[in-house]
């Protein structure tokens, strides 16, 4: 039976009244939007999809670690309550729980794009029968940018190594006959798939599991870029199989602007004898300090690090990941269902000669992303756009026409998704 959904002010506040998780929202810090009156409110944030709102206890964190260096000096890696030797460890348990992964196959270290590029080191090994790459077409800037530079490291080319799944439904998205399709004509000569969990611009949620089985099934190593898919869909990466996956940390993990980034390392791999660029802190932890010239990797995921964690910059994710604990993957996922379902109901009840909903209607296909086209084009679609900034509803805006709203189940509310509408629908009658 559908939700019953209504658009008044109401009807959204007992929503949020009885939402379980709501006080999990007095938890971050929501940028203030100064309304016409001159009074200060808070925003109607929608932009944790680029973004994610900073928890409030992550200046006490990170004062903590500053304090120990100034207190300890040096001697801060072995003492104090958190030692920065184990750092990363600190973090390991509650991001395994979030990604559906074992605490050994998961690490969190660098940047989202540079731990592309390790696991491409790793998993793209291409032969001169077996050397190409599968991504989506339009992909995010970062992959594509990556598997090029990669394809041309190992003496290939782009033209004939590069192969692009075309999304074949109404708005851009795939489906998994597309896939099929690509890997039953190309799946020979494909070395290494790697798509996105969340695509950025469409918000369709792919399904990893199944395009893991299809493409092993062809002989292809597969990975994902989870960076809008982290945090905000419950994965299950090691139930999935796939060989690897990527994330950043700053969207739905909230741990700030240019957070660490993680990646997945499924345990088949955990001893494998992969090619890789080694780091000091990759070594076996425990005879990395008696310095031997030979590498000599630590088993699972740990084993790709290659410097000391940045710990200042693992406070917030330390901070954020404990929230999503005590939260649960399950209960949030089943908010993040409600909000973006009654958010796309608003859309199709009150604003359908306005806007376009771009995102799949299936609940199992989207996350809580959903892309927005205004009706009109692309103009029209920047002054909403603009609009709705001024008037403190925060989303963003992708090249050439969408706008991401994305209620984000620990810190947005019904009220916010009804307050979309309201000043989409005051945009249009005022024109």
């Amino acid at each position: 039976m559908s939700p019953r959904f209504e658009a008044n002010l109401d009807w959204a506040h007992a929503q949020d009244a009885a939402d379980p998780l709501r006080a999990f929202r007095d938890e971050f810090l929501i940028p203030p939007h100064e309304g016409h009156d001159s009074q200060p409110s808070d925003s109607v944030y929608f932009c944790g999809n680029s973004l994610g709102l900073q928890p409030r206890a992550v200046r006490e964190a990170v004062n903590a670690e500053l304090d120990y260096w100034g207190e300890l000096g040096v001697e801060g890696h072995f003492k104090g309550r958190l030692p920065w030797m184990d750092y990363h460890e600190f973090v390991r348990d509650d991001l395994a729980a979030v990604v559906g992964a074992l605490p050994s196959e998961v690490v969190t270290m660098n940047t989202l794009g540079v731990n592309l590029h390790l696991m491409m080191v790793s998993f793209y090994c291409p032969t001169p029968d077996r050397h190409a790459i599968l991504i989506e077409a339009g992909a995010f800037p970062t992959d594509r940018y990556a598997v090029e530079s990669q394809i041309r490291f190992h003496g290939f080319s782009p033209t004939l190594s590069l192969i692009e799944l075309q999304s074949d439904e109404p708005n851009g998205t795939i489906s998994m006959a597309a896939v099929e399709r690509a890997l039953a004509e190309h799946g020979s000569r494909i070395a290494l798939v790697i798509l996105p969990g969340v695509q950025y611009r469409t918000g369709q949620a792919l399904d990893l599991k199944a395009i893991t089985e299809l493409a092993h099934k062809h002989g292809c190593t597969v990975g994902f870029d989870l960076a809008h898919a982290v945090g905000n869909l419950p994965l299950q990466l090691h139930d999935s199989g796939t060989d690897f996956a990527i994330w950043c940390s700053y969207k739905y993990l909230n741990s700030g602007p240019g957070a660490v980034g993680g990646a997945f390392v499924h345990e088949r791999h955990a001893r494998a004898h992969l090619p890789r660029f080694a780091g000091w802190w990759g070594h076996d932890k425990s005879t990395r300090f008696q310095m031997g010239p030979e590498f000599v990797p630590t088993a699972g995921a740990d084993g790709w690090q290659l410097s000391n964690p940045p710990i200042l910059a693992l406070a917030p994710l330390r901070v954020s990941l404990q929230i999503f604990q005590r939260a649960g993957m399950p209960a949030l996922r089943e908010k993040s269902l409600k909000l973006t379902g009654y958010l796309e109901w608003l859309v199709q009840t009150q604003l359908a000669d306005v806007l376009q909903v771009v995102t799949p209607a299936e609940p199992e296909r989207r996350g809580a992303q959903l892309s927005i086209r205004v009706i009109g084009g692309r103009a029209r679609g920047r002054a909403l756009f603009e609009y709705l900034m001024e008037h403190g509803i925060i989303g963003d805006w992708r090249e050439p026409d969408v706008i991401r709203i994305s209620p984000v189940p620990l810190y947005n509310r019904f009220a916010d998704c009804l307050a979309f509408a309201e000043v989409a629908r005051h945009w249009h009658d005022g024109r």
